[in-house]
């Protein structure tokens, strides 16, 4: 067999969102550093984040106040200690960003003085969202992007996936180091090594386990998948946010429709124009994400219809272009004009407050292994995680992650030498179809059995089927080279079974997770976490 290439680095990062392109900026002035990029560059969930970025910058509006909201929507679960860590650090993360050229939208007060347009969303008692009108993550993504292109120290290697990651264990020798990973080069479809001193893992969610999602292709749940094998302990996996507005249409699927919208007057209704959100909460369209959602879906199936409408048309025909340019666009194009007609929409799946756990430096259970972003649980989101904190997270903790790295950075140790990936006993599929059925397979009974409402039933139903898939996939993935989606199939059924664990641990109902069988809030509650070897 040919010698695999093999790459060097003092820091591999694995994801190219905001996380990880953050990440790699921060560190890069000191170290060389490699970005692994599943696709190209700019795909990624931050590309479609529309609504913004929350951080303190009204005279009116207080850091405390801040935690405190974000204490209210994650329903009793969060650290507080992750919570206030964020929102001290976030007006820095947002200077820092607006120092790389991200345009945050911008007006001249009364007396002409220039300050950041802040808008409103669920969750929030103050005007606190920066943003870029409603492109705000194709804002953050494309700067970061440019800014990571011109970067000397920074080796980015495209179309590539990471397989495992490479630790003391895999090396069968003592300790609880990380040294790197293997990958694998989509275009010459060849596996190969990256040795580093330091691995972040800034893969995002895992949003594509579910049939409906409004995540891009590349959410599959790779990283905490990777961490789980290499032994690191995951928690919350159970509090999938369900985004209530996504676009309904077979032409436009996995479109968002941001929550600012609802923030700028937007109303909920029912297909014969009558409001619904005032009968379920008295925030009526500003309550958090979890309660609308659950009011789309009660809608739906009460009534029998295959979704709900969003209709802003009653405001200003200018106000609706000037605030919401991009979706007016986007829905022009399949034919709805929302300064006339409400937009169909249902809810769909579009965020993973839990995943990889780690301290506020970034650390994982594993030496020299970080996660940062949607793939780690910091402890901020508890059950539910508040609008706009999501890119705030992601650029908060790359610079706590940043600054951890270069402090362990002179007592580091070289990276051994390390073992080509083998492909000796395996050969080409000649069944592909295999994969693709099972991945419909999985996101049907995800979005069927461990959806917006549970039942313990439907999670004994998705375990013995994840299980059976596993098998599956194990034994294709033992005989066949790898493939892209063989790779990301076997991380998603491996996702699937920590969110129906971690699911049934869940003997109540709290924020994301709402169960039939125990639909009471318990007194008393603590994270779910789920350790390698024991669950």
């Amino acid at each position: 067999m040919h010698h695999q290439k093999e790459h060097r680095c003092d820091v591999l990062i694995v994801g190219s969102g905001a996380a990880g392109l953050s990440l790699a900026l921060q560190l890069a002035q000191d170290l060389n550093v490699i970005v692994l990029s599943k696709g190209p560059l700019r795909e990624g969930s931050t590309l479609y984040a529309q609504g913004g970025i929350a951080a303190v910058f009204d005279e009116n509006d207080s850091i405390a106040s801040h935690v405190n909201d974000t204490l209210i929507a994650g329903a009793g679960l969060c650290e507080d200690a992750a919570v206030q860590f964020t929102a001290e650090n976030a007006k820095t993360a947002m200077e820092w960003l607006i120092a790389q050229g991200v345009p945050f939208d911008q007006y001249r007060d009364d007396d002409g003085v220039l300050k950041y347009h802040l808008t409103r969303e669920g969750g929030h008692s103050h005007r606190r969202i920066l943003h870029a009108a409603d492109a705000t993550g194709r804002a953050v993504q494309i700067t970061l992007v440019d800014q990571v292109r011109r970067h000397p120290n920074i080796r980015l290697l495209e179309n590539y996936n990471a397989i495992d990651l490479i630790t003391d264990q895999k090396l069968g020798i003592d300790g609880n180091q990380c040294h790197g990973a293997y990958v694998w080069n989509r275009d010459n479809e060849q596996v190969e090594v990256i040795a580093a001193r330091f691995v972040a893992l800034a893969t995002g969610g895992a949003s594509k386990v579910y049939l409906y999602t409004s995540n891009p292709d590349v959410a599959s749940g790779d990283g905490i998948a990777m961490a789980w094998r290499a032994g690191c302990r995951v928690a919350n996996m159970e509090f999938n946010q369900f985004h209530p507005t996504s676009l309904y249409h077979p032409d436009a699927q996995n479109y968002l429709i941001t929550e600012a919208m609802r923030g700028e007057g937007a109303y909920l209704k029912r297909p014969d124009g009558t409001r619904f959100m005032p009968d379920f909460d008295e925030r009526a369209e500003l309550a958090p994400r979890d309660i609308v959602a659950r009011a789309i879906d009660f809608e739906m199936k009460r009534l029998g219809v295959a979704c709900v409408y969003l209709d802003i048309s009653h405001q200003p025909k200018d106000f609706i272009l000037e605030h919401f340019p991009t979706i007016y666009a986007k829905c022009l194009s399949v034919g709805i004009d929302i300064t006339k007609q409400p937009i169909p929409v249902v809810p769909a799946a579009h965020y993973t407050c839990g995943g990889v756990m780690t301290n506020l430096n970034g650390q994982t259970d594993i030496s020299n292994l970080y996660a940062i972003g949607e793939v780690a649980y910091t402890g901020l989101h508890g059950a539910n995680r508040m609008a706009s904190n999501s890119l705030l997270e992601c650029v908060v903790f790359a610079q706590s992650a940043a600054r951890h790295i270069l402090q362990q950075w002179p007592t580091s140790k070289p990276t051994p030498e390390l073992p080509d990936w083998d492909e000796s006993r395996v050969s080409n599929s000649d069944e592909e179809v295999v994969i693709t059925h099972n991945w419909h397979e999985l996101r049907m009974f995800m979005w069927d059995f461990v959806g917006i409402v549970r039942t313990t039933k439907r999670l004994e139903r998705a375990l013995h089927r994840v299980e059976l898939l596993q098998r599956e996939i194990q034994e294709y993935y033992r005989h066949f080279r790898v493939s892209n989606n063989l790779l990301e199939l076997r991380n998603l059924t491996m996702v699937a079974e920590l969110i129906i664990k971690s699911a049934m641990q869940r003997k109540e109902s709290r924020g994301l997770h709402y169960t039939l069988d125990y639909p009471e809030q318990a007194a008393h509650s603590k994270p779910t976490v789920l350790q390698p070897g024991r669950d």
